[in-house]
Parts: structure tokens; C-alpha cells; sequence
């Protein structure tokens, strides 16, 4: 057993950590409205949103071929897979640290964070390692401005549309239909955070088998990657995260049915649109922003916006926090990928 061999499989195996905290993280992307409007008991909501992402990731390939071949250019061999194993650690470091206060921030900034920055770093070292900066800002950076904009807005025009169109329908029989209607919204939720996180994994896979020469390109997706990253999201979401669930679904804005299926909606409309683009967005950023958006429309006071300040914060820190803890991965970590 070679030591390049050891090393990618070492990769791997952290994609798949890094995986399954995303799962756990942002498992509150997709059921957090629904849960907290009663539409989803929290167990039947956490199943919904694992199959969901199990589905979804099948459908994610072009977002794959993004984060594996669009982020950085690692040079082939056991420097590149350092690289890239730094990076995956810095994201996952990253995700713990949010998840224990509670913060929805994005798994995707955090894990591009992390390549760049051990990227980075690695070049100080006079390791032939790039970071495509047009790439990113074009695939990570635009998207991560205008997606919440979007989620926004339309969740704001989405809901006044609702509001008009239902003004005389029985707020009971409202309630209840609605109730309904958010098992669906929230499932497209789930196969959306699927298309586009269990994707990211995907690429960073298929970035470490290319760098390791275990594979031609940086685009063929195998088969068992799809298995793999989609089984172990839908288990790190059905391990559930809780605090990040109070979070969305309570601390931001009390929502009713109606509110909670019109921020769903936006989301996964949002997901569904950029993962066909091959855009690399957050999840977390998405349904947030569209909880917002909803929210506005009740009136401003209505958001906790000191909730929402401290999310922002937490969305601004993500990337240069993920890549500055891939920094100080990296330093340990590069004798041992010589």
C-alpha cells in the first residue's frame, strides 16, 4: 500500500466527515420552518430532509464539477492532496465552531475558505498551488452576494402574494392547508440542499482522486462517489442540529404556515435554479435571507434583527475564518504529505 494511496484515502475520508457535518448543520436549511410552524414533527421533518438530500445529490453533478475543478489548482501528487486535506479540515473546524453557538452559517463558504486558504499557504511555502481568484469570483463570490438579495426580495414578494390572494379565505382552513403545503415545500427544500452540499463533497472527492492519479479528469463523477457523499449527508442529517434548528426556525421570526411555505418555496427555487447553473450557493444563506424576506412583509419589527445582525457576522467571518484555521491545519500537516 503506497503512501499516495494512504494519503488520498485519508482525503476521502475526511470529504465524507466534512459531509456529515454539513448534514447535521444544515439540517435546519430544510425543516426548521416546517418544525417550527407544526407541519413536521422534528423526527418525521429530520427523515423527510435526509431522503431528500439523499435524492438530491444525485442531481448535483454540475455544481461537482465546479468545486472540484473551479476553487483552486493544486499541483498532482502528495503535495496537492495536502492541500486539499487541509482545507477540508479547516471547513469542518469551521462548521463545529458555528454549530456549538448556534450559528446557521454557510458549510459552502467554509469549505471553499478552507481550500483557499490552505492553498495559500502552501504557496508561501513555494508549493506550485493557484487559487483561481476568476473562478471564485465568479462561482462563489456573486453568487454568495446576490443569493440572499434574491431570497430576500422574493420571499418579501412571494408572501404579499399569499397575503393577496388568500385576504378572504378562514384563517383556519388556512392554517391547516398550508400546513400541508409546507411537506412539500420543505421536501423540495431537502432535495435542494442535496443538489447543491452533497455536490460540493462530490468535487472534492473527485478533486483528491485527480490530484492522487487515480483519475484523468476533474469532471467524471464515479458512481460510488454519488453513493457515498448522498448516504452519509442523509446520516448526518438525520443526526439533526438542533441548535441551529431554534435558531431559523424560532429566534429570527415566530412564522405561521403560510410564512413558512412561502420562505421554503423561494429557497428551493433558488437552489434548484443555481444548481443547474453550476453555482456553488449556500443553503443557509438562501432559506435565511427568505425568512427574512417573509418576515419584512409582516412589518420590520417583526425580525429580530439583532438575531439576523449576528448571522450576518457569522456569514462575513466564514470564509477568512475557514481559510485561516486551513493555514494553521496546514503547518502540521505538510511534513506528513511530503
Amino acid at each position: 500500500m503506497s503512501a499516495q494511496f494512504v494519503a488520498v484515502l485519508a482525503v476521502i475520508l475526511v470529504a465524507l466527515v466534512f459531509d456529515y457535518t454539513n448534514g447535521f448543520h444544515d439540517a435546519a436549511n430544510a425543516i426548521a420552518t416546517s418544525v417550527s410552524t407544526r407541519a413536521l414533527s422534528p423526527r418525521a421533518g429530520l427523515i423527510m430532509a435526509a431522503v431528500g438530500n439523499f435524492a438530491g445529490a444525485h442531481l448535483g453533478g454540475h455544481v461537482a464539477k465546479t468545486v472540484g475543478g473551479g476553487i483552486i489548482d493544486p499541483p498532482t501528487g502528495m503535495s496537492g492532496l495536502g492541500i486539499v486535506f487541509a482545507g477540508v479540515v479547516g471547513g469542518i473546524a469551521w462548521n463545529l465552531i458555528t454549530w456549538y453557538f448556534g450559528l446557521p452559517s454557510s458549510s459552502s463558504h467554509a469549505l471553499f475558505g478552507g481550500l483557499v486558504g490552505a492553498s495559500l499557504c502552501a504557496a508561501w511555502f513555494g508549493t506550485d498551488s493557484k487559487v483561481l481568484w476568476t473562478g471564485i469570483l465568479d462561482k462563489v463570490i456573486v453568487p454568495m452576494v446576490a443569493s440572499p438579495l434574491v431570497g430576500f426580495v422574493l420571499g418579501g414578494l412571494f408572501m404579499l402574494a399569499i397575503a393577496w390572494a388568500f385576504r378572504r379565505g378562514n384563517p383556519r382552513r388556512l392554517t391547516r392547508g398550508f400546513r400541508r403545503a409546507q411537506t412539500v415545500s420543505a421536501a423540495a427544500m431537502a432535495v435542494g440542499h442535496g443538489m447543491q452540499d452533497a455536490a460540493k463533497t462530490m468535487g472534492i472527492i473527485v478533486l483528491a482522486l485527480f490530484v492522487g492519479g487515480y483519475q484523468s479528469t476533474k469532471t467524471d463523477i464515479p458512481e460510488w462517489v454519488f453513493l457515498a457523499c448522498s448516504t452519509v449527508l442523509a446520516l448526518g442529517t438525520y443526526s439533526g442540529g438542533w441548535r441551529i434548528i431554534r435558531t431559523l426556525g424560532r429566534k429570527v421570526i415566530d412564522l405561521d404556515p403560510p410564512q413558512g411555505f412561502a420562505a421554503e418555496t423561494v429557497a428551493a427555487g433558488v437552489l434548484f435554479t443555481t444548481s443547474q447553473l453550476g453555482l456553488p450557493i449556500s443553503t443557509t444563506h438562501s432559506i435565511t435571507s427568505a425568512i427574512m424576506g417573509v418576515g419584512a412583509t409582516k412589518r420590520l419589527s417583526a425580525v429580530r434583527w439583532q438575531v439576523a445582525g449576528n448571522i450576518l457576522v457569522a456569514w462575513v467571518l466564514t470564509f477568512p475564518g475557514a481559510a485561516l484555521i486551513a493555514m494553521l491545519i496546514y503547518l502540521p500537516a505538510r511534513p506528513l504529505f511530503s
